[in-house]
């Protein structure tokens, strides 16, 4: 590829697509219709065993349709598949995307089965958007998810996410980051938080930063959605020099206020730490402000190393150093720590962040929900079965409430019901388990309020959403985990929130597996 071109198709992602959903375009346009569809993008279970998601990857999927469009280029290539006819290739040559999308704004915790994002258009646009909104709805929502898990076990200390050499790609990497510091909880004031992305630690004192906001290594990143961009030095730093205690000496000349020393490269307990000691004493003497300062440790068994560590830089007047760790961690081995009493207060999480090791997959589908011709006033219910009960989808147009607790603010469960009902919070609501339908609870009216997640993004092909930066992101994600129960919250058998069928939804559903059933025995 030409210098120039990459940077172009960055920003043309129309080809981003199965090609299936270019040649059911074909098939469309061959047989006229003037269909509107509502499609659904939803998922089925939550990540990691855990309770919830986050919602995380809407401000690309804004600009990806708000590019939408069929270059001269793509139009050659196209052609020259051979499948392609002359008159529906002249026909995309103006295709721009006409209809209304409808999303959960990013940061908001979600749960299986409710509609992500809704698209409503005419078929030939519905169908095209599907890959590229799976993706990027997939990827980040799954990594902001397993970043919040990270930052929960961690208990309130600074997380490090360093994982973009471990990502699957620079985009991975890039928006991995994104959807990370989205799932991020706000740390305390005066914790520290690390970020090595690239061949960097970042260290980054949140109580002298604006909003308690993370940072990252990763430059571009930095440049993308204005974060704070950092960094520390590597192994490598200390085997360049003579010995460690004059590559520590330097890098606190060059970096007193953000000195975090690896005390790894040799020997931890009889090189590393006494040390970086003797340079903090330096320090000391010289007046120079001892801000954000500490140790890092990157091998060996984290919980002994760090409380021996600790015991040591207590010893000689240090016991408020940041004590960091890394080494293939995650929620669980953090969490684990933890509960042994390591004296860490800063985590650094890589691989198993950025790529979610242990669920690979968020594993969001998109689904046709309902249909209607043009001039047609009420659309009309779609539904797939499978012999899988959870695979058989919910039809109709629809939308979602959320179901607070009056007085704790607490969630109750969200409620999937048609997109024009409504209901009163004053007045008793029953809601059931769609599957278990024995399974009731009664909501007293005035305990409970409402709020409807779904909100407009484009409108007659029109972007009407302004996103938030990265960083309010992260603040309506943390006041969004301040609404869930601590028990769903927990990392192993969470308490799961209940997901409903208003009663209207749940009858329509319950009628079109009926006349399907009834249908496939007449058929036998």
């Amino acid at each position: 590829m030409r210098k120039g071109e990459f940077a172009m198709r960055a920003q043309n992602l129309t080809l981003l697509t199965d090609l299936y959903e270019l040649t059911m375009m074909q098939g469309y346009y061959e047989n006229p219709s003037d269909q509107i569809v509502v499609f659904d993008a939803f998922y089925r279970k939550n990540p990691c065993g855990g309770a919830y998601a986050v919602c995380a990857g809407l401000e690309q999927v804004i600009e990806y349709v708000r590019d939408l469009h069929f270059s001269p280029d793509d139009i050659d290539y196209l052609r020259s598949l051979h499948i392609f006819n002359d008159d529906f290739l002249e026909y995309l040559r103006g295709f721009h995307f006409t209809g209304d999308i409808y999303a959960i704004p990013e940061g908001t915790v979600v749960f299986p089965r409710e509609p992500l994002l809704k698209v409503v258009a005419p078929i030939m646009e519905a169908q095209l958007v599907e890959t590229a909104i799976l993706n990027m709805i997939n990827h980040q929502s799954l990594i902001a998810t397993k970043a919040s898990r990270v930052v929960y076990a961690a208990k309130g200390d600074g997380i490090m996410e360093f994982g973009l050499r471990r990502a699957q790609g620079p985009d991975a990497g890039i928006y991995g980051a994104r959807a990370a510091m989205i799932g991020a909880l706000l740390m305390p004031a005066n914790s520290i938080v690390f970020i090595k992305k690239s061949r960097y630690d970042v260290v980054a004192t949140l109580g002298n930063m604006i909003g308690g906001c993370i940072g990252t290594s990763n430059v571009l990143t930095g440049q993308m959605f204005d974060v704070p961009v950092k960094g520390t030095h590597a192994h490598s730093w200390i085997m360049s020099f003579p010995d460690e205690y004059t590559a520590f000496k330097t890098y606190a000349k060059l970096y007193p206020e953000a000195c975090i020393l690896l005390v790894d490269t040799y020997d931890v307990l009889e090189s590393g730490v006494p040390n970086a000691i003797r340079v903090f004493k330096e320090m000391r003497a010289e007046g120079l402000p001892m801000k954000g300062y500490g140790i890092r440790i990157d091998s060996g068994d984290l919980a002994y190393l760090s409380k021996k560590a600790y015991q040591m830089l207590e010893a000689e007047g240090f016991g408020d150093a940041i004590i960091s760790a890394s080494s293939d961690l995650d929620e669980y081995l953090i969490d684990s720590l933890k509960t042994q009493g390591a004296k860490i207060n800063s985590w650094g999480v890589g691989t198993n962040l950025i790529t979610s090791g242990d669920w690979p997959a968020f594993g969001g589908v998109y689904k046709l929900a309902a249909a209607k011709d043009k001039d047609d006033a009420e659309f009309t219910p779609k539904i797939k079965l499978s012999e899988n009960s959870e695979k058989v989808t919910n039809p109709g147009n629809k939308t979602i409430y959320r179901i607070y607790d009056k007085e704790t603010g607490k969630i109750r469960a969200d409620l999937i019901c048609l997109a024009d009902e409504t209901f009163d919070e004053s007045k008793d609501m029953i809601i059931f388990d769609p599957i278990e339908t024995w399974k009731k609870t009664k909501i007293k009216g005035g305990t409970y309020t409402l709020r409807e997640l779904l909100v407009p993004i484009f409108q007659k092909g029109a972007c009407v959403y302004t996103s938030p930066s990265v960083m309010e992101i992260r603040d309506i994600c943390t006041r969004e985990k301040d609404t869930l129960w601590e028990e769903s919250k927990r990392l192993v058998n969470p308490h799961e929130v209940y997901v409903d069928l208003s009663d209207k939804l749940y009858h329509i559903k319950s009628d079109l597996l009926e006349e399907m059933s009834m249908k496939a025995l007449g058929e036998q």
